[in-house]
């Protein structure tokens, strides 16, 4: 079989569409690359939904942790204390027995149950709350002076927030934003661990790598192979959140933007 045949055959199996059957023998580098990628399809779905749908509601709980105001401000921080209190790896499971027995209650939980909606709830819970605490930070690093710019304009309330406070959170935070955001499309891998079964049994790309690592006793190949594509994901993920950053700062002078640099840390 050519490698354009096993890219045919296998590229969007993890979709359910293609070759049913994976090979069993005689495993090339094209079927490695091929059905790792295809699994990656999942780990971008997880992980672009998540910072997506996230972004909104941590932007609520900055918010409300800021608040004077009780009622506002102690959910906000009993939400964010749980899910960045407890293991990830622990909230699929909880999530997956939850929603199973939600299921037994009433059909309308069924989706919960699998991974395509009961994990992407869980990653986007979790991605909220560690979103929220950056953003809460940013809030409270706002300088003093643009506030009351805004106040001696006479913009008070919403105006306020959507043109002085809300952008110049983003700015301050989205640094440490863009590592949430890469630490989170790596959290994707714990789907495969989780409960959560995969759509038509077709799973993430850890599950193809541990398929052809299990098959040939060979861990060398696939689990690199893996490591390669999310380091170019991460690359991709540190580029366009850079180009978001020089937009954020576009108004700074040349000398006070900050720049994001990628740095290679020989040891940690």
């Amino acid at each position: 079989m050519s490698c354009w045949q096993t890219v045919q055959d296998y590229a969007l199996r993890s979709l359910g569409i293609g070759e049913r059957l994976l090979p069993k023998e005689n495993f090339t580098l094209c079927e490695h690359f091929t059905l790792i990628g295809s699994g990656m399809i999942w780990n971008v779905y997880f992980g672009v939904m998540a910072l997506a749908t996230g972004f909104f509601l941590a932007t609520a709980l900055a918010v409300g942790k800021a608040s004077p105001r009780k009622l506002f401000r102690k959910p906000s921080e009993w939400f964010i204390f749980v899910f960045r209190g407890s293991p990830l790896f622990i909230q699929f499971f909880f999530a997956y027995f939850l929603f199973l027995s939600l299921k037994s209650v009433s059909p309308l939980f069924d989706a919960f149950t699998a991974a395509w909606l009961g994990a992407l709830i869980v990653l986007f819970l979790n991605t909220a709350a560690y979103s929220a605490e950056i953003f809460y930070g940013a809030l409270r690093s706002i300088p003093k002076g643009d506030v009351e710019a805004a106040d001696a304009y006479g913009m008070s309330g919403w105006p306020r927030f959507r043109r002085i406070v809300w952008p110049t959170m983003l700015r301050l935070a989205w640094p440490a934003y863009t590592n949430e955001a890469i630490f989170l499309f790596h959290a994707t891998t714990l789907v495969f661990f989780s409960g959560f079964p995969a759509w038509q049994q077709r799973g993430d790309a850890l599950y193809y790598a541990n398929y052809f690592a299990d098959k040939t006793f060979n861990p060398f190949v696939p689990y690199p192979i893996l490591a390669m594509y999310f380091i170019i994901f991460s690359l991709l993920i540190i580029w366009s959140f850079g180009r978001v950053n020089k937009h954020l700062n576009r108004h700074l002078p040349e000398t006070q933007r900050s720049r994001m640099r990628l740095r290679m840390n020989l040891i940690r």
